[in-house]
């Protein structure tokens, strides 16, 4: 079985925000040499975050570095307003991104925010298949999984899917394996990734937790197999140590969820920072870069031993 390994830029923000020159150029290089065979990138604030800026260079000069070594992109931003969406459609397309993905910023009850959401998706798929690229709206700390599945299915067009990111159905309190259940059909991209849970004695509040993939609590292979058997051969690794989330506002654990176990169990002290940072504040720039450096390696290891073990034997970008 040959995949599309690639890799979140999130998983090295520490990198773009404290390393000396580290741009999109170096996390090209360095994906590349992890042996990833495409990229996701994060243009998710007004500046385009990860791209470092808004010029038309910068989105060319990265087309034409992934191309050199026929790596493949995926961009990311944020809420679903359509003239925001129309515009992060078109850099996409002139990137040469396959997918844009994006997640509700709407607030209110969960069922205005279903309904905005959706409404805004009706306006823009039509130039999303008008430029070829497919929007994924992740399940990113606000909607369950059948909540998700109800608005692409509202839409009901080709070019809206679902991005299943492995953890982030915990900020709701709906199990990971639930989530993906209910989104299962409907899913093109995914978010690979480790949590762990910390008590509010800890954390001053209930708290997800990221981690070195492999060294939390999430059951990444069953996941990965589930969405392998499914026909899925694009995955992105996205390394979430030192990332840390409360549970959303209003929501109760859902069936099969019991906080402490399972998916859901509690990492105890003492914390290490080479697992665990809950308060970045405490490090400095060169040792939040040492540290994410070194739980970036330790997952990648950890995550290509379970592709191994199940049935992968390669990698290469636009398999499909």
């Amino acid at each position: 079985m040959i995949i599309d390994h690639a890799i979140h830029s999130f998983s090295l923000w520490h990198h773009f925000v404290h390393a000396p020159n580290f741009g999109t150029i170096a996390y090209a290089d360095l994906a590349e040499e992890f042996g990833f065979t495409g990229i996701n990138l994060s243009l998710n604030n007004p500046n385009y975050r990860h791209l470092g800026g808004r010029e038309t260079w910068r989105m060319d000069q990265l087309r034409e570095r992934l191309a050199s070594s026929q790596m493949s992109l995926e961009i990311d931003t944020s809420g679903t307003e359509p003239g925001h969406m129309r515009e992060l459609l078109d850099v996409a397309h002139r990137m040469g991104a396959s997918a844009l993905r994006t997640y509700t910023r709407h607030s209110g009850s969960v069922a205005e925010m279903m309904r905005k959401t959706t409404d805004d998706l009706r306006q823009i798929v039509s130039h999303a298949d008008a430029v070829g690229v497919t929007i994924v709206l992740e399940n990113h700390e606000d909607f369950t999984g059948p909540e998700l599945a109800s608005i692409v299915e509202s839409v009901n067009h080709p070019r809206l899917k679902i991005l299943y990111d492995y953890g982030n159905s915990q900020m709701v309190l709906e199990d990971p394996e639930h989530a993906l259940e209910a989104v299962l059909a409907h899913v093109h991209s995914v978010h690979v990734k480790d949590h762990v849970m910390v008590s509010p004695e800890y954390a001053g509040r209930l708290t997800v937790a990221g981690v070195p993939m492999g060294e939390g609590f999430l059951p990444i292979e069953r996941i990965t197999k589930q969405l392998l058997e499914q026909g899925l051969r694009r995955l992105t690794f996205e390394n979430v140590w030192a990332y840390s989330a409360p549970i959303r506002e209003g929501r109760e654990a859902l069936e099969g969820v019991v906080l402490g176990e399972g998916s859901f169990r509690y990492l105890e002290p003492p914390f290490n920072p080479e697992r665990i940072i809950l308060d970045q504040n405490k490090h400095r720039g060169a040792e939040l870069v040492a540290l994410e450096r070194g739980a970036l390696e330790r997952g990648v290891a950890f995550f290509k031993a379970s592709l191994a073990r199940l049935g992968v034997t390669g990698y290469a970008a636009q398999i499909a």
